[in-house]
């Protein structure tokens, strides 16, 4: 049985405390009453998360965690005792990290960063703030344009980090940031340079002219809203084009260029109004 993921495992016996699970090998672990679910019987086959409880035993839980075996979630701080801190990632037993894997002390209530590892020594499943040692730096798997899954990380002077693939650092400027974001938020974003350093910036909008077409789309949805009409020309301040539409200035001038080549708005000293047949 692995640690920290999922194991497709069989129902061998249930008892009072609940079904007792095995793999391949013969190996079993206990499914506890609490999370066997409905109508299960022996012999069926089930997906588990499998971990150590308090009391340092394997066990299996039907609940998906925040974070799983090699992965960065950013997680918040319930606890800290001399050993370390203790960290809520959706389990009952919360996630420990060691004084040793932590950057700075780190405080009740706020969250980090982490990366999800298991300690060879110990055999447990263990957190770090150190994910700089589990990020790859040097082989850059993505490419310009590219589509990627991307993890919201701690905002900086620049903007915001980002994990890109549950493998490379990202960052994405304040200036290309049109919507309200949060730590620990998992969103689709585009890759927009890899620089010669090898440092990523990230958008989360496509890069282009294929980036009007939606914007457009949602430029006539506001404008029908709206009785079709918006006040806002390519003369009105960017802060308030991104206030309303969560678009740049300079998406929202092609995109409204786009819909009055297609005769789609009128485009006056007021604003821009809705074309009606």
């Amino acid at each position: 049985m692995n640690l920290g993921i999922f194991n497709l495992l069989s129902a061998k016996r249930r008892t009072l405390n609940g079904y007792y699970l095995v793999d391949d090998e013969g190996n079993e672990v206990l499914l506890p009453n609490k999370y066997v679910p409905g109508g299960m019987k022996v012999g069926d086959e089930i997906s588990v998360f499998i971990f150590k409880d308090s009391e340092d035993r394997i066990t299996a839980t039907t609940i998906v965690p925040l974070i799983m075996l090699n992965e960065f979630a950013v997680l918040e701080v319930l606890d800290i005792n001399p050993v370390g801190a203790f960290l809520d990632w959706g389990l009952e037993k919360d996630l420990l990290v060691p004084y040793s894997e932590q950057n700075e002390r780190m405080n009740i209530g706020k969250s980090y960063p982490v990366y999800l590892f298991l300690d060879e020594d110990s055999q447990r499943l263990v957190a770090t703030c150190k994910i700089n040692r589990y990020l790859e730096a040097e082989d850059i798997s993505v490419k310009n344009g590219q589509e990627v899954d991307l993890l919201i990380c701690n905002p900086t002077d620049l903007g915001i980090n980002v994990i890109i693939n549950n493998l490379h650092r990202g960052l994405i400027y304040d200036n290309e940031l049109f919507q309200a974001v949060s730590p620990g938020e998992r969103l689709t974003g585009y890759i927009k340079l890899i620089r010669p350093d090898n440092k990523i910036d990230v958008s989360l909008q496509k890069q282009g002219y294929v980036n009007v077409e939606p914007n457009s789309k949602k430029i006539l949805e506001k404008l029908k809203e709206n009785n079709g009409f918006m006040n806002l020309t390519d003369k009105t301040d960017p802060i308030i084009i991104l206030a309303k539409l969560e678009m740049s200035k300079k998406v929202f001038k092609k995109a409204i260029g786009a819909l009055y080549k297609q005769k789609l708005i009128r485009i006056e000293k007021d604003g821009i109004y809705l074309v009606t047949e």
